[in-house]
């Protein structure tokens, strides 16, 4: 398990008794003791913040962990990440109620300072991770914040009419999964273009934020303490009307070999599909089943490749596949069976040299060694 924050306000071992608890019922797939481990700690003096980031997030990780190592199915993965979304909606009306809108000494100004003004926390479009946002909203709320959570998966025009509508303070995006990059970079572009800071915050930002800098978030923050730090200090205020095209974000996108391999994605898996039944006798033999999976391999491949083209980054690439890598030897599969079809997409995209660069990083970065194919010559 990820070691504790030490945080002044609940005691460490009430903190570590109830992760403890909560860990046994959640393995255990038992709502009811879980609920009593985290109301317990709580009737004993733990701070309902320190439950939320101190006892259910860590344990959550461990969860994911699990998963990783192959010591979690994933049913029981969603079965603990349910219980513990109940669990946060039940803690949530402990929470004490913020003043309402226009009360005397708020203001639900852009950029407002402050717990005053109210606070959207979104996920963003194609993110449906929705967890750490909530414990965010949670956390906020418990600051005296007014906080307008819209969950998991957050269509980009619709987010931006609901802004246009409330005109919130801030809006806090929330993205787990690095492929939803793009979306993210078009939602805070957008807000910012009708006057609402953005604070951006997820594992897909990057440990160090570097994502969220890159595209142009107001502010990064790397956990939920973080974040209603920034946001009580109030965040910088975007000149409303200015819209900030995404070559001035990302001029290397300015050779399409993003878009080329985003646009092309489903005719690149059909064809490294064909090649790897071509090149592997083995697949003969597979169930229907077996082919879906791999296809959805290779199109998560495809993905982070066209995310890291996006970033101008091959280590989002190379750090995927060899998370991908341990995911599969925890499974008895060697990280190299990734490597026949990095080889076939490095033939597919031969004409792009950054892809074709990042793949041969990839494939570097799984044990692979055939050599990548040389630059078709200009026509």
């Amino acid at each position: 398990m990820t070691p504790p924050t030490t945080v002044a306000g609940s005691d460490g071992a009430l903190l570590e008794r109830a992760r403890r608890h909560l860990w046994q019922a959640v393995g255990a797939r038992d709502e009811y003791a879980a609920g009593r481990a985290v109301f317990t700690a709580l009737d004993d003096g733990a701070d309902l913040e320190d439950v939320l980031l101190d006892v259910i997030a860590p344990v959550q990780r461990k969860v994911g962990a699990e998963w990783a190592a192959n010591r979690f199915t994933v049913a029981q993965e969603h079965a603990a990440t349910a219980i513990h979304d109940r669990i946060i909606a039940a803690l949530a009306h402990r929470t004490p109620e913020p003043p309402p809108a226009g009360a005397a000494g708020t203001s639900d100004a852009p950029g407002a300072p402050g717990p005053s003004g109210t606070v959207t926390v979104a996920c963003v479009d194609g993110e449906w991770h929705a967890l750490p946002a909530r414990i965010l909203a949670e956390v906020l709320r418990r600051r005296g914040f007014r906080v307008d959570f819209l969950g998991a998966q957050v269509p980009t025009p619709h987010l931006i009419a609901h802004l246009h509508q409330t005109a919130p303070a801030a809006l806090a995006l929330s993205s787990s999964l690095p492929t939803r990059l793009p979306n993210a970079h078009t939602a805070i572009t957008a807000a910012q273009a009708i006057g609402v800071p953005v604070l951006a915050g997820g594992a897909a930002f990057g440990t160090d934020g570097r994502y969220a800098r890159q595209l142009g978030a107001d502010a990064w923050a790397p956990d939920a303490r973080a974040a209603a730090d920034v946001l009580a200090r109030g965040l910088p205020q975007p000149r409303t009307g200015a819209v900030r095209q995404t070559l001035e974000d990302l001029p290397h996108l300015d050779d399409q070999e993003y878009t080329m391999v985003s646009r092309s994605k489903r005719q690149l898996v059909k064809n490294t599909l064909a090649g790897m039944e071509g090149r592997l006798p083995a697949m003969g033999a597979y169930t229907d089943r077996q082919r879906e999976r791999t296809a959805e391999d290779i199109a998560h491949i495809v993905d982070f490749l066209a995310t890291a083209l996006y970033t101008d980054d091959p280590g989002l690439f190379t750090g995927f596949l060899r998370w991908t890598g341990d995911i599969l030897q925890a499974r008895g599969v060697p990280a190299q069976v990734l490597d026949p079809g990095l080889a076939l997409l490095q033939e597919e995209l031969k004409d792009f040299p950054r892809a074709v660069g990042f793949l041969t990083q990839g494939r570097t970065a799984i044990g692979g060694d055939t050599p990548a194919p040389e630059p078709r010559p200009d026509a």
